[in-house]
C-alpha cells in the first residue's frame, strides 16, 4: 500500500514538473533551419574546411616570390669586414691601402638596408603538393556538405521520434481514462456483490500499469525534445510539440542505387587523389629545383642613410643528391598511404551498398508489418468494443476485458511504432541514395 502511495506521489510531482515547463510548438522546417545555422558539428566541419583552404593558400609559395627587407647596424674593427664595409659605402681612399691600417683598422660603423627577392621557377614536388592540398580542400568541402545532409536526416528521425512520443502519450492517456472508467464500474459492481475483490484488484493493477507507462511516455517526450535542442544547439531545453501528426509518407524507391557522386564517397575519392599527389611529390623531390634570386642594398655610416647602393641577381639550380635514406622512406610511406586510401575507398563503397541493401529490406519489412499491424489494430479495437459491452451487461469476465484493453493499447503503440519505422526506412533510403 505504501508503495502505491509513493508511486502516485512521484507521478503527480513529475506531471507538475512537465506542465511547469514551456511547451513550444515547432515545425520540421524550423528545426532544419536552426540546425543548419547553429549546429556545432556543422560549425566544426566548416572550420576544418577553412583549415584545409588555408593549407592550400600556403602552396601559393610555389609560384609567388618571397620578399624580405632588413636593416642591419654593425660596429667592427675586424680587418676584413671593416675594409668591405668601406668598400660598400664607397668611401674607400688610397690611404686605406696602408698595410698598418689594413691590419689594424679603427672602429667603423656600417648601416645596411637590404631588399631580397626569391622567385621559384621550377619546383616539381611543390606543384604536386599544391595539387594534394587542393584535393584535400575540396574533400573537406564535400565533408561539410555530407555533414549537413546527415544532420538533415537526423532531424527527420528526431522529429518523428518526437511525434511518436506524443502519440504514445495520447494512446496511454486514452487507455488510462478507459482503465479508470472500468475501475469505477468494477467498484460499483463489487459493492453490488457481482464481482470478487480479486477482480477489483486486477483492475487497480491495470490502472497502475497504465500510469507507469504514461509516465515513461512523457519522459520520452522530454528526451526527444532535448535531443532536438541538442541538434539546434539550444541550451534552453524546452519541451517541443510537433505541429504535424505522425502520418504515413510514401516515396518511390525502385532502382535506387549508391551514387559515386554522393558527397561522402566523392570526398573519399578526393582524399585518395590527395594521397596520390603527395606520393608523386615525394618522388619529384629527387629532381633539381630552379629558383631566381635578387637583392638591392643600401649602405652608409649613418643610420637610415643611403649614400651607396648596389644590386645582385641570378639563378640557382639546386639538387639534393642524397639525404641519407630519408627521401626513399618518405616516398615508400606515401605510396603505402595512397594504396591504403584506395582500399578504404573501395571498402566504403562496398559497405554503402551493403547498407543500401539492408535498408531496402528494412523498408519492405516495415511495409508488410504496417499492413499487418493495421489489420491487427482494427481487430483488437472491435474485440475491445464487444467485450466492453458484454462486461457492462455482466456477461464478460474482468480478466478477459483487461486482456482486450491491454491488447488494444499495445496494438495502437505498435501501429504508430510501425509508421515510424516505415517513414524512417524511406528517409534512410533517400539519405543513402542522395547525390
Amino acid at each position: 500500500m505504501k508503495l502505491q502511495v509513493y508511486i502516485s506521489l512521484f507521478l503527480i510531482a513529475s506531471t507538475i514538473s512537465v506542465k511547469g515547463q514551456d511547451l513550444v510548438p515547432i515545425t520540421k522546417s524550423e528545426v532544419l533551419i536552426k540546425v543548419s545555422e547553429n549546429n556545432t558539428s556543422i560549425k566544426i566541419s566548416e572550420e576544418e574546411f577553412k583549415q584545409a583552404k588555408a593549407d592550400f593558400r600556403q602552396t601559393n609559395a610555389v609560384f609567388l616570390p618571397n620578399i624580405t627587407a632588413s636593416h642591419t647596424a654593425i660596429a667592427t674593427t675586424n680587418p676584413l669586414i671593416a675594409f668591405g664595409s668601406k668598400l660598400n659605402q664607397e668611401i674607400l681612399t688610397q690611404n686605406d691601402f696602408n698595410p698598418a691600417l689594413l691590419n689594424d683598422p679603427s672602429q667603423i660603423e656600417n648601416y645596411a638596408t637590404k631588399f631580397e627577392i626569391q622567385q621559384p621557377l621550377i619546383n616539381f614536388d611543390g606543384m604536386y603538393q599544391r595539387k594534394a592540398a587542393k584535393s584535400k580542400m575540396e574533400a573537406m568541402s564535400l565533408k561539410t556538405e555530407h555533414t549537413q545532409d546527415y544532420l538533415a536526416f537526423e532531424v527527420e528521425k528526431a522529429y518523428m521520434q518526437l511525434q511518436l512520443a506524443y502519440k504514445a502519450v495520447e494512446v496511454l492517456e486514452t487507455a488510462l481514462e478507459a482503465a479508470n472508467a472500468n475501475k469505477k464500474l468494477a467498484d460499483n459492481r463489487f459493492k453490488q456483490g457481482y464481482l470478487q475483490r480479486a477482480d477489483v484488484l486486477n483492475v487497480e493493477v491495470r490502472v497502475t500499469e497504465v500510469k507507469n507507462q504514461l509516465q515513461s511516455a512523457k519522459s520520452n517526450v522530454q528526451n526527444a525534445s532535448n535531443y532536438l535542442s541538442f541538434l539546434m544547439n539550444d541550451e534552453s531545453y524546452v519541451i517541443y510539440t510537433p505541429t504535424d501528426e505522425l502520418e504515413i509518407t510514401t516515396t518511390t524507391i525502385n532502382d535506387k542505387s549508391i551514387s559515386e557522386n554522393r558527397s561522402d564517397i566523392k570526398a573519399m575519392q578526393l582524399a585518395s587523389n590527395a594521397y596520390e599527389a603527395m606520393n608523386k611529390a615525394d618522388k619529384m623531390a629527387f629532381l633539381p629545383r630552379l629558383n631566381a634570386f635578387g637583392s638591392y642594398e643600401l649602405y652608409d655610416d649613418q643610420i637610415f642613410q643611403a649614400d651607396a647602393n648596389g644590386y645582385l641577381f641570378g639563378a640557382q639550380l639546386s639538387w639534393d643528391v642524397f639525404q641519407g635514406s630519408k627521401r626513399f622512406g618518405k616516398a615508400q610511406k606515401s605510396k603505402a598511404e595512397f594504396e591504403k586510401s584506395k582500399l578504404e575507398y573501395k571498402q566504403y563503397v562496398s559497405q554503402s551498398n551493403l547498407e543500401l541493401n539492408k535498408a531496402k529490406r528494412a523498408f519492405m519489412d516495415a511495409e508488410n508489418k504496417l499492413q499487418l499491424n493495421t489489420l491487427a489494430l482494427e481487430q483488437s479495437e472491435e474485440s475491445l468494443r464487444i467485450r466492453t459491452n458484454r462486461f457492462k451487461e455482466g456477461l464478460e469476465k474482468t480478466s478477459d476485458l483487461l486482456i482486450a484493453e491491454t491488447q488494444y493499447a499495445q496494438k495502437q503503440l505498435e501501429y504508430y511504432q510501425t509508421i515510424f519505422e516505415y517513414n524512417y526506412a524511406q528517409a534512410y533510403l533517400q539519405f543513402l541514395t542522395k547525390e
